[in-house]
């Protein structure tokens, strides 16, 4: 079995095509004694991962399907101080400060260095950390609902999630409570394609306001959820692979006609609701997130999705034994934000693995491979799959990785900067950068570690949460 799993793994390699071919194999030429034996070549230099979405829009005024929320409303000027401000995407900043306004931030930087004008309120928050607002990749909890798996068919790409979020009910509350800024609210894992799902702040004066993107990506479910023992909607993979397949294969042809009509070489299509939003994953305007999970399941993902599709593609699961595809996905730039299980007890050296960690470190899986890579410190994110497990405990996700062996760093991009790459929006949050969104959390201590709490929670620039000071600390 394990020779038949490696020359899958072989297959979705060279099929990717993303490295070059090796030189046919022939017979060494054998060395006389008066040559010398070339010493080896350095290793090349490991190379960031990068997210594989090539056909995205530069901005977001070339998106023609994908609608952004708005930015820049009104909000009072704040000027934060704190001893720590963690940016993420650049050094930490001791006696820090961050000054934010009309839901931007309008400077980042050391206390005595940065000017604040007279008329903003400055908040001294002591001995507290200031971090970005944290970036949930997969969430059931953005209304009070729940109706999410609506297995009218086996794949549903008219379904969407946008019409649904509400921003006050409990676990929303919770989820600001917990640091969490935007989240991924997706369907379920009822059927193989659940439908469109939305990027949205945990806060807002209304839904609209509280609108990152949507669509924020398309949910798909291989595997175990949507396996329903009947044959409209998949007894096994083969059968929901199919459908799969064949429902992209409908929108990828629907894009084809549009670009074909945009060059001045066809009519325009007519509209057709149920593919229209295909037609924006085919553009990369946003991913595919895809609950896929043990080997042959995420190489299922690798293959067709990724390479045949050419989607742009997160792995949102990614448990159990997928960890040794750590170098196809590196290879192919398939993001993985890793959980809600993240930890995997490995029979045959009888060990707890954290499953962030090996798809960060790669490894020696087989003994007739070479080193597999790992996604490295930009390919590594974390989600909850709430409220599987509860949405403000996606800090407590990160905490076991560094337990059980991911950088602490490593665990602090994978809570903001990775997962807003990802997503495709970076350019808003994730990081405390000049001109980004004002999501800022206001920790006791390192959110890494489970006794640390947030004192503030500002998400577009208004102050949404503050902790009750009656509660006990411990």
């Amino acid at each position: 079995m394990t020779s038949f799993r490696s020359a899958l793994l072989f297959a979705a390699t060279a099929t990717a095509a993303l490295a070059q071919q090796p030189a046919p194999l022939v017979p060494a030429a054998p060395v006389t004694p008066t040559e010398k034996t070339p010493a080896p070549a350095a290793a090349p230099a490991h190379k960031p991962f990068e997210v594989w979405r090539p056909r995205r829009p530069a901005k977001e005024a070339d998106y023609q399907v994908a609608k952004w929320g708005p930015r820049g409303l009104p909000s009072p000027g704040y000027a934060f101080r704190a001893a720590r401000v963690l940016p993420i995407t650049a050094a930490p900043i001791d006696d820090g400060v961050v000054v934010t306004r009309n839901g931007l931030i309008e400077a980042v930087g050391r206390a005595k260095d940065v000017v604040i004008p007279a008329d903003y309120e400055r908040i001294d928050c002591g001995d507290a950390i200031i971090l970005p607002g944290f970036v949930e990749m997969h969430c059931h909890i953005a209304s009070e609902s729940f109706d999410l798996n609506d297995t009218v068919h086996a794949t549903n790409p008219e379904f969407r999630t946008l019409d649904l979020i509400g921003m006050e009910h409990d676990q929303m509350r919770t989820a600001r409570a917990g640091g969490i800024s935007t989240a991924l609210y997706i369907p379920g894992s009822g059927s193989n394609m659940g439908g469109f799902g939305t990027l949205t702040k945990t806060w807002g004066r209304n839904a609209d306001e509280a609108l990152v993107r949507f669509p924020g990506s398309l949910k798909i479910a291989q595997a175990g959820n949507p396996e329903r023992g009947s044959g409209d909607l998949g007894t096994d993979m083969m059968g929901m692979s199919e459908n799969i397949r064949m429902t992209l294969l409908d929108g990828k042809r629907y894009w084809e006609q549009h670009e074909l009509w945009q060059q001045g070489k066809a009519s325009k299509p007519e509209l057709d609701p149920t593919l229209e939003l295909l037609r924006g994953l085919f553009r990369q305007e946003y991913p595919v997130s895809v609950h896929t999970q043990i080997y042959q399941v995420v190489l299922q993902t690798l293959q067709v999705l990724r390479l045949e599709m050419g989607l742009w593609t997160v792995v949102v699961h990614g448990e159990f034994d997928a960890y040794r595809l750590s170098g196809n996905a590196y290879e192919s730039g398939m993001a993985i934000a890793a959980g809600p299980r993240n930890y995997h007890f490995d029979r045959a050296t009888s060990q707890f693995l954290g499953l962030m960690q090996t798809w960060h470190d790669g490894g020696d899986y087989y003994p007739f491979h070479p080193r597999v890579p790992g996604v490295g410190r930009d390919g590594i994110g974390v989600n909850t799959d709430s409220p599987v497990v509860p949405q403000e405990q996606l800090t407590v996700q990160a905490a076991i990785g560094v337990r059980l062996g991911l950088p602490h760093e490593v665990a602090l991009r994978a809570l903001t900067i990775n997962n807003a790459r990802f997503a495709g929006i970076d350019h808003r949050v994730g990081s405390l950068e000049v001109g980004k969104d004002a999501d800022i959390g206001i920790w006791s201590g390192d959110p890494v570690d489970p006794r640390s709490y947030v004192e503030r929670m500002v998400i577009s620039g208004h102050i949404c949460y503050r902790r009750d000071p009656s509660r006990p600390v411990w």
